[in-house]
């Protein structure tokens, strides 16, 4: 079994049994971790608020040494950790490489970022006073992760939210907690006990309790649209402040000058990557009627030639699913849509070659539209709907036509189509010819239903620093407009 880290030792605390972490491509059980409870989220509160007395007034050099030490370590341990995410998660390894990247630079740019930024000096309203703004860190941040990028959702909380002076509690997904543990012993030992403490457990048994608890001001969540809001409904009495991204429905539209091939290759990354598990994964997509037969065969082909396996197999493309229920989902999906007249192109099952693991073949169907579920609602699986339009503006009312605005992307070298699709698409992340790509500095989050939290950037780093005005007068004299008013 491995333990539960809170200030800076490793326990199985209170816990109400164990939980079992299952490797999604073989069924096999990894390991086990604590069942905790909220005995030990009350123990890590207790030890991260006592800490954070300290590690707010902490310098900013040697804090900074200490965010850079994380990612240093985080790269020294990357192919165990990579080895590791694969088994619990399920992605192929590129991906897994990639994701461990982000989660080094990460550390790295916060580090840099909370050194130089503190807030901003104002010009006074007179002669003799001083106006300031100050950025202030909440105190205990909870971290409540999912479990399809374990280790870089939580790097987009944690590192930010430790740059700004917070300590926080991490709560990952209790169907990936190994590499977050992992993290705990090799990489998060060299900061003072209590700054980051990692409870493991069921959400109603520790996440619960973590957005209840009083003494924990601000609640960082990755998930289900369900699921935050119901934080927010236990958050909004004690006024927290609240850091959601709720997921999404994303569109790729496909303009009628993009070349197929290239579309087909851009569409098949954004739809499948860690079988179309990703927030931004894109779940519609919508392509010219005028060239409606090109772009369909050239994405069925280029569908059909991916492999799917084990993310330890090199040769893999597309990994598994995190578990059966998440497959389900998706096979309800595409029997909705076929009940409503999609026809399916490819794809549609569980593959007939692979006896464990929950392995579902990338799909693409055609003749879909927004009355079945598969455009509406969100999938979370390797599903690639193919919609037609007659028009620009038409494929832009398509685009928008969903409660979620996370992102979008466009496929298309002109210009006038592009300025129109970046002002017109309501989403917080607009991709043109380059989709799921992020920058560190480029702020992440959605619109409408998909929340408004944003992580990466300038932004990021405020989403966990509370602003104070500082008017400083120089001069102890009584002021003209005090009372007496007939003086």
């Amino acid at each position: 079994m491995k333990l539960m880290y809170i200030n800076g030792q490793f326990t199985k605390g209170n816990a109400n049994g164990e939980i079992e972490v299952t490797n999604p491509a073989t069924e096999e059980v990894l390991d086990t971790v604590p069942r905790g409870t909220a005995e030990d989220v009350e123990s890590a509160v207790r030890s991260s608020k006592e800490v954070f007395k300290s590690w707010r007034k902490m310098g900013a050099n040697e804090r900074t040494s200490l965010l850079h030490e994380v990612a240093s370590k985080v790269r020294s341990h990357k192919e165990e950790i990579v080895h590791l995410l694969t088994l619990e998660e399920g992605k192929p390894i590129p991906e897994n490489d990639e994701e461990l990247e982000w989660v080094a630079n990460t550390f790295d740019y916060y580090a840099e970022l909370g050194r130089h930024d503190r807030g901003r000096v104002i010009p006074p309203g007179e002669h003799s006073q001083f106006n300031f703004i100050l950025k202030e860190p909440y105190g205990v941040v909870g971290c409540i992760v999912p479990w399809n990028y374990p280790l870089l959702l939580m790097a987009w909380k944690v590192a930010p939210a430790l740059a700004a002076g917070n300590t926080v509690i991490i709560k990952p997904s209790e169907m990936t907690p190994l590499t977050a543990l992992y993290l705990a012993e090799h990489c998060f030992d060299g900061l003072p006990a209590g700054v980051v403490n990692v409870v493991t457990g069921f959400g109603a048994e520790t996440g619960e309790p973590l957005v209840k608890h009083p003494d924990v001001p601000v609640i960082a969540f990755t998930g289900s649209l369900a699921t935050g809001q119901r934080i927010a409904s236990h958050a909004a009495p004690m006024m927290k402040k609240l850091h959601l991204e709720l997921g999404g429905k994303d569109a790729t539209v496909i303009a009628e000058d993009a070349d197929p091939e290239r579309a087909a290759k851009a569409v098949a990354y954004a739809a499948l990557i860690n079988a179309g598990q990703v927030c931004t994964s894109t779940e519609r997509v919508y392509i010219p009627q005028s060239k409606a037969k090109q772009f369909t065969e050239a994405i069925v082909e280029h569908v059909k030639s991916l492999k799917l396996g084990s993310g330890l197999d090199a040769s893999t493309d597309v990994g598994p699913m995190i578990g059966d229920s998440y497959r389900a989902k998706i096979e309800s999906h595409v029997e909705d849509a076929r009940t409503r007249g999609a026809q399916v192109l490819t794809g549609g099952q569980r593959p007939r070659d692979i006896s464990k693991g929950w392995f579902y073949e990338p799909t693409v169907l055609t003749g879909v539209d927004h009355t079945m579920l598969i455009m509406r609602e969100e999938t979370f699986g390797p599903a690639v709907p193919l919609m037609e339009y007659t028009s620009f503006e038409e494929a832009i009312d398509r685009v928008n036509d969903c409660k979620y605005g996370l992102g979008a992307v466009l496929l298309s070298e002109d210009p006038k189509k592009i300025k129109m699709f970046f002002e017109d698409v309501k989403a917080g992340t607009i991709w043109i010819n380059d989709p799921l790509t992020d920058n560190y500095a480029g702020p992440f989050g959605g619109m409408k239903y998909s929340g408004g939290a944003r992580e990466l950037g300038i932004e990021g780093l405020d989403e966990f620093r509370e602003t104070k005005h500082v008017h400083w007068d120089f001069n102890m004299e009584d002021k003209s407009y005090w009372y007496p008013y007939g003086r």
